[in-house]
């Protein structure tokens, strides 16, 4: 949907809204409401009544229906439209005898009186409809403003410096990185599972380095149990055992079942990915709070890796660093045919449309109004 199928809907809507309305102000709204439950509760009535009142049936209900139709045409507002025709069914409902053609044809002129809350039934439906092309209209106001904001990033990204030398960042963030895999896959490798999910569980003070809490059953296996001293490969291969085999390595194999073998997903997943940097790197004030943190986290396993985060942190302070950055975010993530867009214009194009759009539909919001 475009802004002029958003827009010519939302304004065809509210013309038939307004349409409908002048005819129901023409007959009155409560006159309308009045004579639509009018209408109902006399059909609730025969429904009620004709097995009973009909032919041969029951005398006290025929009395009791009888009467009960001359309150409710003698209780009916004056002014109400149609009034006539329920006194015309009024009197043709007071016979001496009913039979199921009286219900029929009394069935008949409620109908035909009914049609006259037709404007009321189509003024109901208008701001229906009218309700759902506002809808509608701040959806699409929502999409283009996605859209919008996705050809702005195009554009900044178009701006960046795309021959920049950006292995002033990558080299050091790449030895970092690499760095710190390798010492971290060591210390789970070899360390005991009971430290390296202490050490993991400590990190949770440490809000940018994200690691995910060790659950609590597997702590307690590891703290309550000689197995837990094991590093954490042996304990995956203990849980791939079968029982018969793992009652000769551990004391008690149903506790490593329950705690380890449920858990495999989270330990073989367990790397150093939260402490990484990544290509391309975050914002200079992102990543040096980063560093912080993780300077403090690093040091627990592996001191001479903090060196290199260090030299991480320090290049967030050159006065390069955002054009750097912004280069190696731009050839990371524009596409050749984004590049081309942005070449040929027609990403700046769409952006024009699009903003002309986002007018356009907010004016027809802000001009009409909001139903009550």
């Amino acid at each position: 949907m475009t802004d002029a199928d958003a827009v010519t809907r939302l304004r065809r809507a509210d013309a038939d809204r307004r349409a409908a309305r002048e005819r129901v102000d023409a007959v009155g709204e409560d006159a309308l409401r009045a004579l639509r439950t009018a209408c109902e509760e006399l059909r609730a009535l025969l429904t009620e009544y004709e097995g009973r009142a009909t032919g041969d049936g029951d005398f006290a209900a025929f009395i009791e229906f009888q009467d009960r139709i001359a309150h409710f045409t003698n209780d009916l507002d004056e002014e109400l439209p149609e009034r006539t025709v329920f006194e015309e069914i009024d009197e043709r409902l007071q016979q001496r005898r009913l039979t199921e053609d009286d219900f029929a044809a009394v069935r008949e002129r409620i109908d035909a009186a009914a049609e006259t809350v037709d404007p009321l039934v189509e003024w109901e439906d208008a701001r229906e409809r009218y309700r759902e092309a506002r809808r509608a209209t701040r959806r699409r106001l929502d999409t283009v403003g996605d859209q919008i904001d996705d050809r702005e990033r195009l554009v900044e990204l178009g701006e960046a410096d795309l021959d920049a030398p950006t292995e002033r960042l990558r080299e050091p963030i790449e030895r970092y990185d690499e760095a710190v895999t390798d010492a971290f896959d060591a210390f789970r490798s070899n360390a005991s599972a009971r430290e390296v999910l202490d050490f993991v569980e400590t990190t949770a003070l440490y809000p940018l380095v994200p690691f995910r809490e060790p659950p609590e059953d597997l702590l307690a296996y590891v703290h309550g149990h000689e197995a837990g001293t094991e590093p954490i490969p042996k304990l995956l291969a203990y849980a791939a055992y079968s029982q018969s085999k793992l009652d000769h390595y551990v004391a008690d194999a149903d506790a490593l079942k329950r705690s380890v073998a449920t858990r495999q997903t989270y330990l073989e997943r367990l790397d150093a990915d939260p402490l990484t940097v990544g290509w391309p790197p975050p914002a200079a004030d992102t990543l040096r709070w980063q560093c912080n943190e993780r300077i403090s986290v690093v040091a627990r396993f592996a001191p001479d890796v903090v060196s290199d985060l260090r030299a991480v942190r320090a290049l967030t302070r050159r006065s390069d660093y955002d054009r750097l950055r912004d280069s190696a975010v731009a050839r990371e993530r524009l596409t050749d045919a984004e590049r081309e867009r942005l070449r040929t214009g027609a990403v700046a194009d769409e952006l024009a449309d699009l903003r002309a759009e986002r007018d356009a539909l907010r004016d027809a919001l802000d001009e009409l109004s909001p139903l009550a």
